[in-house]
């Protein structure tokens, strides 16, 4: 029986491992930070992956004449065919992999395009490997498919790369994918041509997460898809085109998993948002001049904020290079990073995200997101110095 077709006839999936769903730590201290501001608090927000700016006005103006021509009704389960078409072409375009539109279902953010994922390739009992640090929901991804996941150390001296020999010393029949990440979140990490060529000949496969693809300071983005077919690529707008609230994502799948994907759609989601299909469209037809453009001051800030921490003495081994988080190394401070950032947001009224959201491979550290604005990160990175220098006059 199907990966789908036992999820969908009542297997106990979800249930039989929702109490390891952790909560995602990042969100809570958003909404303490929430809180306080209600009680009239001022509080700088570095904790969220929030992109800085509005959403591009081209993209809003087609939305809007999506609604103006009632385009509110179901779409295909798999997405409009004139956007999966689009994606498909993005890719030929961008990594030169021809992709057929049969392969792309377009999805209600990239949640729910990893939801899809993991259900399609995991069942009870099989293991997804994926490296540690992790982006957060990761693991509790795999435990609602009823399966478990095995982490591979990325360290800090690595800049977080996880190593291709670590990888294989993981590898057992149950293992059913290898999950990756580039540009990382948390760790800005990324994964170059030769190493995605060695994870992609290992032989399970690699589910990978491109979210962030478009974010990379030190050279082109590569899809997993140039070096195998025997991937999943999720990916969306929200990062690359300042659509976090618009929630829409898609994925890439071997056409022979399309079909169980596509029950699961029809079943969980029924299908995306129309009128926001017809904004993904025109986000597809931004240029790379003005995708450039817009993270010119991301790569700026992303400097500015690795000095401030090596003259803090917390930065890490080596500045991130993609994405817009920077993990800082906080364990001669602590080793209760969730403490720390509770600390750091009730005295230095700034919003941090704790390592430990993201494994315990990043406990001891804290996560700063710098998709804020200049004025906002000075003003915090001036507030987190008078903070670091009252500890240091403590010890």
């Amino acid at each position: 029986m199907a990966k789908a077709e036992q999820i969908l006839t009542g297997g106990q999936f979800l249930n039989d491992n929702l109490g390891k769903v952790k909560p995602f730590l990042a969100m809570e201290i958003l909404e303490k930070a929430q809180q306080m501001e209600k009680e009239g608090a001022h509080i700088i927000h570095m904790e969220v992956g929030e992109p800085g700016g509005e959403t591009p006005a081209l993209i809003k103006e087609a939305a809007i004449r999506a609604l103006g021509d009632n385009d509110t009704n179901y779409t295909h389960s798999l997405g409009k065919p004139e956007l999966r078409e689009a994606i498909a072409s993005y890719y030929q375009e961008s990594y030169g992999v021809k992709i057929d539109p049969g392969q792309v279902i377009v999805t209600s953010g990239s949640s729910p395009a990893m939801l899809l994922s993991f259900y399609a390739l995991l069942g009870r009992g099989d293991r997804l490997l994926m490296s540690d640090p992790y982006y957060a929901c990761y693991p509790n991804f795999t435990y609602a498919a009823g399966a478990e996941p095995v982490f591979v150390p990325a360290l800090e001296e690595n800049a977080f790369r996880m190593q291709v020999n670590d990888i294989k010393k993981k590898l057992d029949p149950g293992v059913k994918g290898i999950l990756i990440n580039s540009p990382a979140n948390p760790t800005g990490t990324v994964l170059g041509p030769a190493e995605l060529e060695e994870i992609a000949s290992i032989g399970p496969l690699v589910i990978s997460d491109e979210v962030y693809h478009g974010i990379n300071y030190e050279g082109r983005d590569h899809s997993i898809l140039e070096f195998t077919d025997n991937a999943i690529v999720i990916n969306g707008f929200s990062k690359r085109n300042i659509m976090t609230g618009w929630r829409l994502g898609y994925l890439i799948a071997p056409q022979t998993m399309i079909r169980d994907m596509q029950k699961l759609q029809q079943n969980l989601f029924i299908c995306a948002c129309s009128f926001i299909q017809a904004a993904g469209l025109a986000a597809l037809q931004e240029s790379p001049a003005v995708l450039e453009d817009r993270f010119k001051s991301y790569n700026s800030r992303r400097k500015r904020l690795y000095t401030f921490l090596q003259e803090l003495g917390i930065a890490p081994a080596m500045p991130p290079q993609g994405a817009f988080y920077m993990l800082a190394n906080v364990k001669k401070y602590t080793g209760d990073s969730y403490a720390f950032a509770l600390q750091i947001l009730k005295e230095a009224r700034v919003a941090l995200t704790p390592g430990i959201d993201f494994g315990p491979g990043a406990e001891g550290y804290i996560r700063i997101s710098y998709a804020c604005s200049d004025q906002t990160m000075e003003e915090g990175l001036s507030r987190l110095e008078k903070f670091f220098a009252g500890l240091n006059r403590v010890r």
